[in-house]
């Protein structure tokens, strides 16, 4: 379950909350806000017992993927075994016995959270796992405004605008990708899914802008609100 009463004395995550509580981010250009692309591959798809095995990170700077700041990490879990996940993912027990300690980890991880909009798809499932781990180590939550990649799929791409019917599911990577011919590489890594993640995001982002910039009654530079970024305890 997630606990949101945590408080952390440590200054790396005392900076992150005060980063992130910050309201500023809606008033401006869209792009003028930091964006970071995450995706994570873990042991299986619980929340409360399964752990992060691997995880990858790109920054998002004046509309450009900056591909020289990505980061990935395999994170150290000891216990790891072979599941249903690992034919998935693909990453062996063996290779996570060798990895970096969870901690050290969402060290590194933290300061390149702090005061940004994250964006995956599916991200809500990848915000909960690094929210455990930050339980764990910081007893600390979680705390930025999130964008789901699948969701803005549904407002953006008539291929996936919600029709009304009950229980319709948002796009999956690759129904998104193969939707706008993008090419799919590394599918199920870490570091794959995130790049893909961040084309898809731009893209969507340019629909969004040109869709605005056609409202000539309702003409203005799209903000943060046009993506319908939520904080994630929403």
């Amino acid at each position: 379950m997630i606990s949101f009463f945590h408080k952390s004395e440590s200054p790396l995550i005392q900076n992150y909350l005060a980063a992130n509580k910050s309201r500023r981010p809606w008033k401006i250009p869209l792009m003028a806000n930091r964006f970071v692309v995450i995706d994570t591959e873990t042991s299986g798809f619980n929340v409360g017992t399964d752990r992060i095995l691997s995880i990858a990170l790109f920054e998002i700077i004046d509309g450009q993927i900056n591909v020289a700041l990505s980061r990935r990490w395999t994170v150290f879990q000891p216990e790891s075994a072979l599941t249903a996940a690992t034919a998935v993912h693909g990453i062996l027990p063996s290779e996570t016995r060798e990895g970096m300690d969870e901690k050290k980890v969402l060290e590194e991880l933290i300061p390149l959270l702090t005061g940004a909009i994250v964006v995956g798809h599916h991200i809500r499932f990848d915000a909960a796992m690094i929210n455990e781990a930050m339980v764990r180590h910081f007893k600390a939550n979680f705390s930025n405004r999130i964008v789901d990649t699948a969701r803005m799929a549904m407002r953006e791409m008539v291929a996936f605008r919600q029709a009304g019917y009950e229980n319709q599911r948002p796009p999956s990577l690759d129904e998104v990708c193969s939707q706008l011919s993008l090419p799919i590489i590394a599918r199920h890594t870490a570091e794959g899914d995130a790049f893909l993640a961040a084309q898809i995001f731009l893209f969507l982002c340019g629909r969004i802008r040109r869709r605005l910039l056609r409202r000539p009654v309702h003409r203005r530079p799209p903000k943060l609100r046009d993506l319908a970024a939520k904080c994630f305890r929403e």
